[in-house]
């Protein structure tokens, strides 16, 4: 990355590093900022003043930005994905949920939050932050924020590190709904209902109130970071009147997807032809095979 304040030019760039949802398959992005951080010896959170992240990219974030290596939750992925979304249900759990509650409980994936955030909060954040959520209380997006500059706006920065990766990963019938006291027991689930991918978010914010006329930075430079996808818009459907069951967890990864590529789009279009274009780039999904494709779970 280029340093923050070019003296020969005189102007001083915004760095945005975006990290889109996806369960499981976050391990993708995850190797990827690690490789990073070993190339060039670093903390990620030292090269970007604000990073977004949605849902298992929300995680991400999270730890990057208290400093903690990426390779450490990375680890989260291979040693308890298994047990935060295990593969194969029983008939018997799987009729449960089917009747009556998510596809998985959150009790491993509190656990594991709890082993590598403690009670942190907001306020210990070292850059920035940007999480989606959708507050289903108020029936609108709701994005976690590390307080700044907003009018008389203080208040995220007294929230807990688990409560907001619990919000931001609650994919509906997937993992249950979260309630946070703090904010008079609002109901939150999945930020990937509206921003699976949160580059858009990123940018706004950063037009919003940091970069451009009479505001401190006069550049603005976005790495949006893809999670895997295995075979998006490739899928034959052979019936054509699916159900519920039929579509399964199709249904909600097709919104996902949508939605990931619409924003993509609307950043790309916003890069080449707004007045102050900005420096984007989107590492994109790898290619899958059939088979690599067929072992990828939620």
């Amino acid at each position: 990355m280029p340093p923050t304040f070019d003296p020969a030019s005189g102007i001083k760039t915004f760095k945005v590093l975006s990290i889109d949802g996806g369960g499981i398959k976050g391990l993708f992005s995850a190797r990827i900022i690690e490789h990073f951080e070993q190339k060039f010896n670093c903390n990620i959170a030292d090269y970007f003043d604000l990073i977004c992240g949605t849902s298992t990219g929300g995680l991400i974030a999270l730890g990057l930005s208290l400093k903690i290596p990426v390779g450490l939750i990375s680890n989260l992925y291979y040693k308890r994905g298994k047990k935060i979304f295990p593969q194969r249900l029983s008939l018997l759990r799987s009729l449960i949920q089917l009747a009556f509650g998510s596809k998985y409980d959150n009790k491993e994936l509190r656990q594991a939050l709890e082993e590598i955030f403690g009670d942190k909060t907001l306020s210990d954040s070292n850059t920035l932050l940007c999480i989606p959520a959708f507050s289903l209380t108020d029936g609108r997006p709701f994005i976690f924020k590390y307080d700044h500059a907003e009018g008389d706006l203080v208040r995220d920065n007294k929230t807990k590190y688990i409560d907001i990766a619990l919000a931001t990963s609650a994919a509906p019938a997937y993992l249950p709904i979260i309630t946070i006291d703090a904010y008079d027991n609002k109901q939150f689930v999945d930020g990937g209902i509206y921003a699976n991918n949160p580059t858009l978010i990123g940018v706004i914010e950063a037009l919003r109130y940091f970069v451009g006329k009479n505001k401190e930075f006069q550049k603005l430079q976005v790495l949006s970071i893809s999670s895997l996808e295995p075979n998006p818009g490739r899928r034959f459907v052979a019936k054509h009147n699916r159900s519920v069951i039929d579509w399964n967890k199709d249904l909600i990864a097709t919104f996902f997807e949508g939605q990931a590529y619409q924003t993509q789009y609307f950043v790309d279009t916003l890069a080449r032809y707004c007045d102050s274009p900005f420096d984007y780039v989107r590492i994109p999904s790898a290619d899958l095979s059939p088979a690599q494709a067929q072992i990828i779970n939620w």
